[in-house]
């Protein structure tokens, strides 16, 4: 059908779309969403795309009408092609339910889960408080998902239905009561992987959770090195990518670098969320990490140094306060050659994802690239 970017009309419906689309969630539905608790907010916009994945004259409209297409977005990355770079961070949808309106409105990829062998109920409620003086969400759901043998069978029959937005899956270790020492926790990771090798594009080893019962063993070299020794041993064809903590010095930080650079890694989503209050007016009782705006900045600062230690070693996926194309775009210039996202989801609406790949191809277009690839790592010296 050809890209948007190249017919004037398809283009001109997309801008107009995507700007009624701006309206509607601001004047609309955001009112109607930010009245409601967080949690169940969340719990609906699923149930939404859960009812309205069947609706294909509705799936149709919405590719038509939001889906931006343009050749200088489309990117390879560790063997895989993207329509884009741009993705769903892992947190969101656990249990698969988001690919259908995902792909339709337009994203390059999602990330699934965290997935875990055995399922989660999660952390006592609530799991989520909004910030939005800080354009952020305290989150702390710790793992809830229906487990790796209920949500896979779903994730690999996203894969095959995607239209062409790429699938990973994000796999994390269990977070319940039989949680037990570090060779329990790798042979829970091995389960999960086992599972889900060869059935997706890509695969995330989330080790950084910070809303578990035992913590984040994995963030320590000894215990990543194990945890690695034991997953290279099965064999797989997606390229791996590894969940990496913030809450780290660039020297602890990049311990952990040296330690994957050993093994079956090929790429960096940088980073979790920021557990770190400083300077933020937080309730006390509110537990759980930040996301969106505060993480920005520091996980900006892994991935420059990340990228300027490791480029020829890692692809890094940057996360955290993407909002705008211009902070998209940043992260390219210091090292990203993919960009996830989620909490801009919730502030801005659905539809950024449009508004984030118009600017950053104009942007690209404006400083004389022909691709995003030759954009990353520009402002790394």
């Amino acid at each position: 059908m050809g890209y948007v970017s190249d017919s004037v009309v398809r283009d001109a419906i997309n801008r107009a779309s995507t700007g009624l689309f701006q309206l509607a969630y601001k004047e609309a539905v955001k009112p109607i969403v930010f009245d409601q608790s967080p949690d169940d907010a969340h719990a609906q916009m699923l149930q939404f795309a859960r009812v309205t994945r069947h609706v294909l004259p509705l799936m149709w409209a919405l590719r038509g009408m939001i889906n931006y297409t343009d050749p200088i977005l489309e990117t390879s990355v560790m063997g895989v092609k993207f329509d884009n770079p741009f993705g769903l961070s892992a947190g969101l949808d656990k249990d698969c339910d988001l690919p259908v309106l995902l792909d339709n409105a337009g994203f390059g990829f999602e990330t699934i889960g965290s997935i875990t062998s055995r399922a989660c109920a999660g952390n006592p409620r609530p799991w989520f408080h909004r910030l939005p003086e800080y354009a952020s969400m305290m989150v702390h759901v710790g793992l809830a998902n229906d487990g790796v043998n209920m949500v896979m069978p779903r994730v690999e029959k996203a894969v095959i239905n995607a239209q062409t937005m790429r699938i990973s899956a994000s796999l994390a270790r269990t977070n319940d009561d039989l949680t037990g020492d570090i060779d329990e926790g790798v042979e829970d990771y091995v389960k999960s992987f086992t599972r889900a090798a060869n059935r997706t594009h890509m695969l995330e080893i989330n080790i950084s959770c910070p809303n578990t019962r035992v913590g984040e063993q994995f963030t320590n070299p000894e215990n990543l090195d194990k945890l690695f020794t034991a997953l290279d041993k099965v064999e797989h064809s997606q390229p791996v990518l590894v969940k990496m903590p913030s809450d780290k010095s660039w020297e602890e930080f990049k311990e952990l670098v040296d330690v994957l650079s050993d093994h079956d890694v090929q790429g960096l989503s940088i980073a979790n969320l920021r557990k770190d209050r400083n300077g933020l007016d937080v309730p006390p009782d509110w537990v759980g990490g930040l996301s969106g705006l505060p993480t920005e900045s520091l996980n900006n600062s892994f991935v420059e140094r990340t990228y300027r230690d490791y480029h020829d070693r890692f692809a890094i996926a940057g996360i955290g306060g993407v909002f705008t194309p211009e902070q998209a775009y940043a992260k390219i210039r210091k090292g990203s050659s993919l960009v996830m996202f989620i909490t801009s989801l919730m502030y801005r609406g659905p539809q950024n994802i449009t508004v984030l790949k118009r600017g950053l191809a104009q942007l690209l277009r404006r400083d004389g690239f022909s691709s995003v690839a030759e954009a990353v790592g520009v402002d790394v010296e």
